[in-house]
């Protein structure tokens, strides 16, 4: 009986050399579907973050508390420099013309008291967490100092004196803030012209008769509606906050951390005590009426630059600078599950598993000494890209640990199923399905130790590459070369 002779053609393609190359070449091509799946998960993100503004522009924004600044007009003599026809010549003229600019004196003291009760609110598929708070502000402005500040006493509208009060969003108002000043009961109003110190500003006018008597005591107490996040500007020479609320996975941000903390399984609390060397601002100053601080929503998104600077020995030279996020005390509540940053740590793993999965397949191949068509290596593939689509759908659904369960679950399921109809070999089928699923524990177990995911996940694949290593050792990479 006469042996058909294998070409050398043939031997080249049976080569597990040539399978080899031929598998990393898939797994570079297997990137391009694992790419659509991160930018599938980016796309439900934004969609979430769309619903998320949509839910605080109604709500309520994160709110940002800004302590009171107290403001009295004044009027100086300054040079106006305008252009004149003289001879037909343009001349500049300096001319000294009155205008009015303002004094700000910062809080002396401020014991802010928060009390929060977060709760997750949905819409749709998608959950925003909002708040009520039960805010109230007390505290005193020390005696102002217009020596210090170069002015005449003669020169200020004392008449005019207001308090400058700070909320991100009147939106979350559930009525006006209760204000008094001197244990007297004024009405706080919007003010949206003259002084912006804030975002949103509100303002009530203060008796004060002469640079002395603006020392004075004050209580602001209000509830307040927001979203996401709750943050305080510290403003004053010493500002003491205490919050608390029934949440069980409250993140303390901004630039300053509590001092005292306690974080139980529903409930939270937190003290902050800020002096003014911490402050970039000095406790009087003159000028316009600027905005003190721009608030960035997103700051994992959004890059800004933050500067350091100390009080300047006369506040007369002082310029102002914005505040940002860096200048807040900021507590954010986060959801206790965030599916699509869970997603996307897995996804970042996938090109790895899916690699390992061909190594798997290609010593199965070699042992069983049976051969896997490459389509078959596409089909597994296709299969294990899939599973990112199935976990990010599942897990908008029914959060993230069940979702990921499942759909490992039916990846390892699918592939132990088409192994066996494969190879024929129920044992091959069961043996694959056990090394699937490892890996997939493996990953899983690497997204819930977070800090130590990087030490835990190095140390397995170095037990991995170690397992290959030694199979490796006992096998003819020549069998299919002699057959």
């Amino acid at each position: 009986m006469e042996t058909k002779e294998v070409s050398f053609l043939e031997k080249i393609m049976q080569s597990v050399a040539v399978k080899l190359i031929m598998i990393l070449v898939l797994t570079l091509i297997m990137l391009i579907p694992m790419h659509w799946i991160s930018e599938l998960i980016d796309e439900r993100k934004y969609r979430e973050q769309e619903v998320n503004s949509e839910i605080a522009l109604k709500w309520g924004k994160q709110q940002v508390i800004g302590t009171p600044v107290l403001a009295i007009p004044y009027t100086k003599i300054a040079d106006q420099i305008s252009e004149k026809k003289v001879q037909n010549t343009e001349v500049k003229v300096i001319e000294k013309v009155k205008v009015t600019e303002w004094i700000f004196l910062l809080p002396n003291h401020v014991k802010i008291d928060s009390k929060v009760s977060p709760e997750p609110l949905k819409r749709g598929i998608y959950k925003v967490v909002v708040y009520n708070t039960k805010l109230n502000i007390t505290g005193d402005f020390d005696s102002l100092n217009l020596s210090k500040l170069k002015i005449d006493p003669a020169d200020v509208n004392w008449d005019q004196a207001r308090v400058v009060f700070g909320v991100e969003d009147f939106k979350g108002l559930k009525a006006t803030p209760q204000f008094s000043w001197k244990d007297q009961k004024l009405e706080l109003e919007p003010d949206f012209n003259n002084l912006t110190l804030f975002s949103q500003s509100l303002t009530a006018p203060v008796s004060i008769a002469n640079e002395k008597d603006s020392k004075q005591n004050f209580n602001i107490s209000f509830d307040l509606k927001g979203s996401k996040s709750l943050n305080f500007l510290p403003l004053a020479a010493q500002t003491d906050i205490s919050i608390s609320g029934n949440w069980s996975n409250p993140s303390f941000n901004g630039a300053f951390l509590p001092e005292d903390r306690q974080v139980g399984t529903n409930n939270f609390s937190a003290k902050w005590s800020i002096p003014s060397f911490s402050r970039k601002l000095p406790q009087s100053w003159t000028g316009t009426a600027e905005t003190l601080y721009k608030f960035y929503s997103d700051v994992e998104e959004t890059q800004y630059a933050a500067t350091t600077m100390t009080e300047p020995a006369s506040a007369t030279t002082y310029t102002q600078q914005t505040l940002t996020n860096d200048d807040m005390v900021s507590v954010n509540f986060l959801p206790e599950v965030n599916q699509y940053q869970k997603t996307t740590r897995v996804a970042k793993y996938g090109i790895l598993v899916i690699l390992l999965t061909f190594t798997a397949l290609l010593f199965t191949e070699i042992v069983k000494k049976q051969r896997i068509h490459i389509i078959q290596y596409i089909l597994i593939g296709a299969a294990m890209a899939l599973f990112y689509s199935l976990l990010l759908a599942l897990s908008e659904q029914m959060g993230f640990n069940i979702a990921y369960v499942l759909a490992a679950l039916a990846t390892v399921g699918l592939i132990a199923a088409f192994i066996k109809g494969v190879t024929k070999d129920n044992k091959t089928a069961a043996i694959f399905a056990g090394i699937l699923s490892t890996f997939y524990i493996f990953i899983f177990v690497l997204m819930q130790l977070r800090d130590l995911s990087l030490i835990v996940g190095t140390i397995g694949m170095f037990v991995i590459l170690a397992v290959l290593m030694r199979l490796s050792t006992k096998i003819n990479w020549y069998q299919f070369d002699n057959k």
